[in-house]
């Protein structure tokens, strides 16, 4: 059996003191996850991070910093995640048309986010969450893409 690591994205964004949160559907649980979900074939993980949140959130956003990869062995399916987690800024709402499983996309204080505990869908929520508020985010440019086109 040949070892298939996932990769994702997941995007921390703060706005009036409020973090964007997704209500979700995750084996037939109603979880609680930062934007998040996995890379394309053919796409940057810049513009993951970017069509993920748009898709979940319906908000356009403006990646600023890096905050780090973070990796997850899942024990429901046995899956390892690997994480790479961003800082946006939200810029406009453009649909409240989210995917299908996303139940709603919620605005919550960073004490609200860590009272979820065990409804939150991995324990890289709150260790991102943590990390965004007491580790120093990095520029974007610590991510190397190559291209064929550069």
């Amino acid at each position: 059996m040949t070892w298939a690591p996932h990769a994702t994205v997941a995007t921390i964004v703060e706005r009036n003191g409020k973090l964007l949160l997704v209500e979700e559907l995750s084996h037939n649980q109603q979880v609680f996850n930062q934007p998040a979900g996995h890379i394309e074939e053919g796409e940057t993980i810049f513009e993951a991070a970017i069509r993920e949140t748009l898709e979940e959130t319906g908000w356009q956003v403006e990646l600023k910093s890096f905050l780090g990869i973070y990796t997850y062995l899942a024990p429901q399916n046995g899956v390892t995640y690997y994480r790479f987690c961003f800082v946006a800024e939200a810029i406009e709402q453009l649909t409240t048309k989210l995917d299908k499983d996303i139940v709603a996309a919620h605005w919550m204080g960073r004490t609200e986010v860590t009272a979820l505990g065990e409804r939150l869908r991995s324990p890289l929520v709150s260790r991102c969450v943590e990390d965004y508020y007491t580790k120093p985010h990095l520029n974007l440019e610590t991510i190397y893409e190559h291209s064929e086109a550069t």
